[in-house]
């Protein structure tokens, strides 16, 4: 479904009963909404979901020039205002994961329980660099060249080789993401900063990470500054840990999630 917000059109999606709590899944960069199928197979039978393609992603609309993750909140809100969502869970990945991070900071009274995954709490000057060397070639060549480079950089070699209609499912999400899309959330990903917030997050929170990512050691600082928040760290996983185990990241989410 279409759903304008913020100044621009969104690509959503909306599943289980009309009674359930609310749960909101967010994207990581260069991939879509569907990339939580196997998250809402299991938990559309006891909650309201809403998915949506991140600004730029999927079927939303990509608009001009750099994005920060102030606009991708104020892009939530939007939506949960538009779909009149009071609150909800909110679950995040990657920059979907700031995204949740920064979502409770600015908004608490918008969110019930937080699950940011696989993400950090702040740039450095070496990821921005990295970041700013992406998005040139991506506006330089088009997406194609950092299919591969990115989705190995996201998957140990062992699941590439165990999973390979994984793999390429993602490099096909990586392919078809608007440049301008990426160039937007990328620069986002190059110059954000939440750690003078973290400890001001007071909602229930659970963080997941691939024990094989290399977000962990970030994740373990946002673990400690959030009080009362539990880490969980999925052997052999990497950076789309939702992805490589959907088993273990769905039971270790429905859990949470069923806590009273």
């Amino acid at each position: 479904m279409r759903i304008d917000a913020n100044g621009i059109a969104f690509n959503c999606r909306i599943d289980g009963p009309g009674r359930a709590p609310w749960l909101a899944f967010s994207n990581s960069l260069a991939t879509n909404l569907s990339m939580w199928d196997a998250q809402v197979e299991v938990l559309r039978k006891s909650f309201r979901i809403l998915r949506y393609d991140q600004r730029g992603h999927g079927g939303t609309q990509a608009s001009a020039g750099r994005y920060d993750f102030e606009l991708l909140v104020a892009d939530a809100v939007a939506l949960f205002d538009a779909l009149s969502i009071e609150r909800a869970h909110f679950v995040g990945i990657s920059m979907g994961g700031v995204t949740a991070l920064l979502l409770a900071q600015r908004h608490p009274q918008r969110v019930d329980r937080l699950v940011p995954c696989d993400c950090g709490a702040g740039s450095t000057p070496a990821s921005a660099e990295q970041w700013e060397e992406r998005i040139a070639i991506a506006e330089r060549e088009g997406m194609e060249p950092l299919v591969d480079a990115t989705a190995r950089r996201w998957f140990p070699p062992e699941f590439v080789a165990a999973h390979p209609a994984v793999f390429d499912r993602v490099r096909d999400m990586i392919r078809t993401t608007p440049v301008k899309g990426f160039a937007g959330c990328a620069t986002a990903l190059a110059n954000y900063d939440l750690r003078p917030g973290l400890a001001s997050i007071g909602r229930p929170t659970l963080l997941i990470a691939g024990a094989r990512d290399a977000t962990v050691p970030a994740m373990r600082q946002i673990h400690a500054a959030i009080a009362g928040s539990r880490l969980v760290e999925l052997e052999g996983a990497g950076h789309l840990s939702n992805l490589e185990d959907p088993e273990a990241f769905t039971r270790e989410l429905q859990r949470f999630l069923s806590v009273e």
